[in-house]
């Protein structure tokens, strides 16, 4: 199948998708940014995207990137297509981290719309997005993941894994376990040295050197230390939401999942404590300080 893959509309501008936006706008490709939020339009803006608040407000450019929050989000997004007749003859990427569910859900309507449907979560978070360095879970139909290949090589490294719909979504959720409970655990690890009357900043690089060290130690683990006003890359609520599709898909598949369990409550913990728009790194003042 031959498709068009140099104009694409783009929705979700947030963290990782403006970035992932970019990526495509310097690779010469027309890219028109959706986003009901008026600061996230206008930091795209200022990147040269053109951004507008509803999809009934795009162009119809041949490919629509997906890069939403939530599963409701998704929802509502498709809601808003059909009533713009924004649906037939396009392809939707589905990039979001929204549960196998979500997509089989999603892709039915569309599907049904006279859309073509390609479900690809990343993994790799903001740092990766900019470089585009992502790996990406794609999942669909072989000829519909080979004619939106160019865009998403832009991203990163696309890892076909299936022609089922919501396969990508399955593996995601494998990954959002890993992530959830390895940020958890550089914490707790953080925080025992401290009670331990450990320098935590000089711990940090012994650790992470060594058999005990993880990607999310090395990335997360000097924010840990930095305080509660850190950067946010990753907010508190996107692991509040991911360790739940986690959980519910667990639940869903009869699978016993402890580790995840007990790292989703610090989660929720952080949340409660009113910490939720806050770095995700931040799940270590669930923890009591020496």
């Amino acid at each position: 199948m031959t498709l068009s893959a140099d104009r694409v509309t783009f929705v979700g501008l947030g963290a990782i998708g403006l970035p992932m936006a970019r990526r495509l706008t310097q690779a010469d490709l027309a890219v028109t940014g959706v986003d009901p939020f008026a600061p996230a339009r206008e930091r795209a803006e200022a990147d040269g995207i053109r951004a507008v608040e509803s999809i009934a407000d795009a162009d119809d450019d041949p490919i629509v990137v997906v890069m939403v929050a939530t599963p409701e989000h998704l929802d509502a997004l498709v809601d808003q297509a059909f009533a713009a007749d924004a649906v037939a003859g396009r392809t939707w990427v589905v990039m979001s981290t929204v549960g196998p569910d979500a997509v089989r859900s999603a892709s039915e309507r569309l599907l049904a719309g006279g859309a073509r449907v390609v479900d690809a979560p990343v993994t790799g978070g903001v740092a990766r997005a900019t470089t585009g360095s992502l790996t990406i879970f794609a999942s669909g139909p072989a000829a519909d993941i080979a004619a939106v290949e160019p865009v998403l090589s832009q991203f990163g490294t696309v890892r076909t894994v299936g022609d089922e719909l919501g396969r990508g979504q399955s593996i995601k959720v494998v990954n959002q376990h890993l992530c959830s409970v390895h940020i958890v655990a550089a914490a707790e690890a953080l925080s025992l040295a401290a009670r331990l009357g450990l320098d935590p900043a000089e711990v940090l690089p012994l650790l992470e050197s060594g058999a005990a060290g993880s990607w999310m130690l090395s990335d997360r683990g000097p924010r840990m230390l930095e305080g509660t006003d850190v950067e946010v890359t990753s907010q508190i609520n996107i692991f509040v939401k991911d360790s739940g599709l986690v959980f519910e898909a667990a639940r869903a598949a009869g699978a016993e999942t402890p580790l995840l369990d007990s790292a989703r409550e610090r989660y929720l913990a952080a949340q409660a404590a009113g910490l939720g728009t806050r770095d995700d790194s931040r799940v270590i003042e669930t923890y009591p300080h020496p």
